[in-house]
C-alpha cells in the first residue's frame, strides 16, 4: 500500500522530522543514537494516538463515525448532494397520485404517514441505524476471531493493546461501510430498493437525482419513471406497515446469518504476516482479498433459504400490485416492471455491497414464481384472500409452494374441519389458536 490514512504511516527515509535517517555527521559518525531510537518510537505512538482520537467516540465492532464520514466525504463532489430544490413537490405529487391507484389494487390501506425526497446524503444518514444492526454481528463474529486465535501467553502479554486492536478494526470495518453506503447510496432510488425496510418506519422515500440518472437509459419520461418507482414504495410501505412481523422477520434473519459466521483462524495466522498493525488500510485490504472469506454453515444456508423465500415473496407482491394499479394509467408500465424485476432479481445495486459487509447475496432469485403464486391466489380468491395471507408468518408460502403453486392455492380453498371453505386466513389462524386453548384448558 502507498497510502496511509489518518496521517499514520512509516518514517520517511529522507525525511528527520518525520523520524528518518540524518546525516551521518549528525549521528555521531554513523553510530546509533538511543535517544534517537525512542525519540521515533515517541513520535510513532503520538502518531496513532492522534489517528484513534480523530476516529470519533464510536465504540463496538465497528467505527459508524467513521463510516458516515467517509460516505458523506465521497458524496461530497457527487450531484444530488446537495438540497432537493423542486423535486420535494415532486416526491410528494407521485406518492399521492400512487397511493391513490393502488387503493383499488390491495385491501392494505396506506402504510406511509410522511413522503420524502433524499437526497445520497439523507439515505445515509437515515439507513445507518438499520446498517449497524445488519452489520454488527459479523463484525463482532470476525473481531472475535482475532483474539480467540491468539495463543493464552499472548493475550496476557498484549493486555491492554487488545482494545487498540479492537479500535482499530472498527475502524477498519468503518472504512469499508462507509465505502460500500457511498457507493450504494449513489446508485438506490427508494428507500425500499433493496428488499429491506432501511428507512424511518412508514416514510416513503425517493431519491430524484438517482432516480434521473436511472431515467436516461429508459426512453420513458421522468415523470412517469417516477411514479411508478412512487407506486413501489408506496406498496412496500404498506406492507411493512400493516404485517407487523415482516419487518422484524426479515432483518432478524439478515441477523441470523451473519451471526452464524465462522472464521478460519487458520487464515488469521497467515493474515499475521500480511498485515500492518499500524495501518488500517492494511487491514482492510487483507479483508477484500478474501483471506478471512467464511464458509457458510448448515444453519446459515437454512437462514439464507427463509431470506431469498420472504424477499421474493415481498418482491412478488409488490409486483403484482404496482402492475394493476398502474397498467391502465402508465404507458410504459410494462416495460418499467421488466426493467426493474430484472435489476432486482440479479442483486441490484446491493448486491456487492451485502455480499462485502455481510457475506451475504441479497438476491431474490424466485421473483417471477413468487409474482405468479401471488397472481393465481388473487385471480382464484380475491384480495381480501390474497393480502390476508400475511396477516401470519405461518400462512405465508415456503420455497416448496412456490415449485408448486397450484397446490398452495387449492389448500386455501379447502374445506376446514368445520366444513367451510379456508377463504379466511384469519379465521383459520383464529380456529387453530381456539381449538390450542382449548386442549389447554382440558389438560388443566
Amino acid at each position: 500500500m502507498t497510502e496511509f490514512p489518518f496521517g499514520f504511516g512509516p518514517p520517511n527515509p529522507d525525511d528527520p522530522d518525520r523520524g528518518g535517517k540524518k546525516d551521518p555527521a549528525e549521528q555521531g559518525g554513523g553510530q546509533e543514537n538511543p535517544a534517537e531510537a525512542f525519540n521515533q518510537l515517541g513520535q510513532m505512538l503520538s502518531q496513532l494516538g492522534q489517528m484513534l482520537s480523530q476516529a470519533g467516540s464510536s465504540s463496538g465492532p465497528v467505527n459508524y463515525d467513521l463510516a458516515k464520514q467517509i460516505a458523506l466525504q465521497k458524496l461530497a463532489g457527487q450531484p444530488g448532494f446537495g438540497p432537493p430544490a423542486d423535486s420535494v413537490s415532486a416526491v410528494n405529487d407521485a406518492v399521492h397520485l400512487a397511493e391513490m391507484w393502488l387503493d383499488p389494487a390491495t385491501t392494505l390501506p396506506a402504510g406511509a404517514k410522511a413522503s420524502k425526497s433524499w437526497t445520497a446524503r439523507d439515505w445515509v444518514e437515515h439507513t445507518l441505524p438499520t446498517w449497524q444492526r445488519l452489520c454488527d454481528p459479523v463484525a463482532r463474529r470476525v473481531s472475535g476471531a482475532w483474539v480467540e486465535a491468539l495463543p493464552a501467553e499472548a493475550k496476557q502479554a498484549a493486555g491492554p493493546l487488545l482494545s487498540m486492536v479492537g479500535q482499530m478494526g472498527g475502524m477498519a470495518f468503518g472504512s469499508q461501510l462507509g465505502n460500500a453506503l457511498a457507493q450504494l447510496a449513489s446508485e438506490v432510488l427508494t428507500s425500499t430498493d433493496i428488499g429491506l425496510p432501511l428507512g424511518p418506519p412508514a416514510t416513503a422515500a425517493l431519491l430524484p437525482a438517482n432516480i434521473e440518472e436511472f431515467t436516461k437509459g429508459l426512453e420513458r419520461p421522468s415523470s412517469e419513471v417516477m411514479v411508478f418507482l412512487a407506486a413501489r414504495e408506496a406498496a412496500h410501505q404498506r406492507l411493512f406497515e400493516h404485517v407487523p412481523w415482516l419487518r422484524q422477520r426479515l432483518l432478524a434473519t439478515v441477523e441470523e446469518f451473519a451471526s452464524g459466521i465462522r472464521v478460519d483462524t487458520s487464515a488469521l495466522e497467515q493474515l499475521a504476516t500480511t498485515v500492518d498493525p499500524a495501518n488500517p488500510a492494511s487491514i482492510e485490504e487483507a479483508m477484500r482479498s478474501g483471506m478471512l472469506e467464511p464458509q457458510t454453515t448448515p444453519e446459515q444456508q437454512t437462514a439464507l433459504n427463509r431470506l431469498e423465500t420472504l424477499l421474493a415473496l415481498v418482491e412478488g407482491w409488490v409486483d403484482v400490485v404496482v402492475a394493476d394499479a398502474t397498467a391502465d394509467r402508465l404507458p410504459g408500465s410494462d416495460a418499467l416492471r421488466e426493467t426493474l424485476r430484472r435489476r432486482r432479481a440479479s442483486g441490484g445495486p446491493a448486491e456487492q455491497t451485502f455480499a462485502t459487509l455481510v457475506g451475504l447475496k441479497l438476491r431474490p432469485r424466485r421473483l417471477r414464481a413468487a409474482a405468479a403464486l401471488w397472481r393465481l391466489v388473487g385471480d382464484r380468491h380475491g384480495l381480501d384472500v390474497r393480502d390476508g395471507v400475511w396477516a401470519h408468518p405461518d400462512l405465508v408460502p415456503t420455497a416448496e409452494d412456490l415449485d408448486e403453486p397450484i397446490d398452495f392455492a387449492d389448500r386455501l380453498g379447502k374445506p376446514a374441519a368445520d366444513g367451510d371453505p379456508i377463504d379466511d386466513p384469519i379465521a383459520a389462524i383464529e380456529r387453530t389458536e381456539q381449538a390450542e386453548r382449548k386442549d389447554d384448558a382440558d389438560e388443566s
